[in-house]
């Protein structure tokens, strides 16, 4: 597939030598007048300029907001590993929006096939359904469905109606797909003020997980295991306070920290199952002094940092886990009399810990999912973690 058809080169400013050799620009591979060869790429930037999904619109004209993150980010010093980045410049939008989707989806899709992982820049949040798409025709047997992981300030769950913009139904929209092939979705850092209850509600009925942002303000790391197990995310800039990230409308005084976001893109970079990201949502018109800017630059490099820090974990059960069993003397009807967790040897910032869950019904199937410490404090009480609770209701 020749991908170059579809993507506009970058500005003379962003393809020019780096005066420094040990920033990011000296090592990114750009879309200038060659097109960079994506398949020998670990990872491919992608710039996004479709906001015909949004009630704003687009930005005023000659305001890019893909560009302008870059601006920073190749300005920034190169992390410890080999960095082997393209960046392909900025997609051009299709002819309509569903025709952005599709365009998407098969240049996403191309990517994944090459083993090259898509960074998605800028855009409206609805373009995730593009990178959702994706990954249909890589199910088979051994992966029969997919976990992805959204972070926003709300659940973009609305009921489609004439008019309104696809950004606020977009997830549903993922959800609702047929044929369904998605296993689980966690939905991170929403605001429970702007979130209605009826889709709380959904989201407990689906044993979907759901972290606000006051829970997952108070501890990272508990969302950690929710982006272990993710193929992918999908991460609207809205999710960020404004002061920390002016680059959305209408604005909001509450939310993520910049910190917040660089420390969840790392644990995303980190996770070896997750192939592709996307950061939506950035308006260059309401940033007038870069500050979202540079926050998304430094976002993208505590990604890349993490992606070239995966350890692949295999191996439960052998000498690289301490495992744990742990007997439940108060088990009912319906519920396992013992629990298995593993935590790795690696040295990590933050040690990791699985669960084995096997389904209480026929057919038997055992999956070994991402958990915390929490959750196997909480089980070493005699109680079933809700993780548990809900991957078990999935398998079921």
């Amino acid at each position: 597939m020749n991908l170059a058809l579809f993507f506009d080169p970058l500005p003379d400013e962003l393809t020019a030598p780096s005066a420094a050799p040990t920033t990011v620009a000296a090592y990114v591979t750009r879309f200038a007048e060659d097109f960079p060869d994506w398949r020998t790429a670990d990872l491919a930037l992608i710039g996004l300029d479709e906001w015909r999904g949004t009630a704003a619109g687009p930005p005023p004209a000659g305001q890019h907001g893909a560009n302008r993150v870059r601006e920073r980010f190749y300005a920034l010093q190169r992390g410890t590993g080999p960095l082997r980045l393209v960046d392909l410049g900025n997609l051009r939008p299709g002819l309509s929006l569903d025709d952005t989707y599709r365009r998407l989806c098969e240049i996403v899709s191309t990517l994944l096939e090459a083993n090259t992982l898509p960074i998605l820049l800028g855009g409206g949040h609805d373009l995730d359904y593009g990178q959702f798409m994706a990954y249909e025709p890589r199910l088979d047997e051994a992966t029969p469905a997919i976990n992805f992981a959204v972070i926003d300030s709300r659940p973009d769950m609305a009921l489609p109606m004439p008019g309104q913009p696809a950004e606020a139904s977009h997830l549903r929209r993922l959800l609702l797909h047929q044929p369904n092939f998605v296993f689980s979705c966690a939905h991170l850092g929403h605001q429970e003020y702007l979130t209605p209850p009826d889709i709380t509600a959904a989201f407990e009925k689906l044993y979907f997980e759901m972290m606000s942002v006051g829970k997952l303000r108070a501890d990272r790391s508990q969302a950690e295991p929710a982006l272990r197990q993710a193929s992918f995310v999908s991460f609207d800039i809205a999710a960020i306070r404004w002061q920390d990230a002016p680059g959305y409308a209408p604005a909001s005084p509450f939310g993520l920290t910049n910190e917040d976001a660089a420390q969840l893109c790392w644990y995303a970079g980190h996770n070896e199952q997750l192939t592709s990201i996307g950061l939506y949502g950035y308006r260059p018109d309401h940033d007038p002094h870069g500050l979202a800017a540079a926050t998304l630059a430094t976002m993208l490099w505590y990604f890349i940092e993490g992606y070239y820090h995966r350890t692949p974990e295999t191996g439960f059960g052998t000498y690289r886990f301490l495992t744990y069993t742990l007997v439940l003397p108060n088990a009912g009807k319906g519920q396992p009399s013992e629990l298995v967790f593993y935590k790795s040897r690696r040295v990590n910032d933050v040690p990791k810990w699985w669960m084995e869950v096997e389904s209480m019904t026929p057919p038997l199937v055992k999956r070994i999912v991402p958990c915390t410490h929490q959750d196997y404090l909480f089980a070493a009480q005699g109680d079933l973690p809700q993780r548990w609770i809900r991957t078990q209701a999935l398998l079921g």
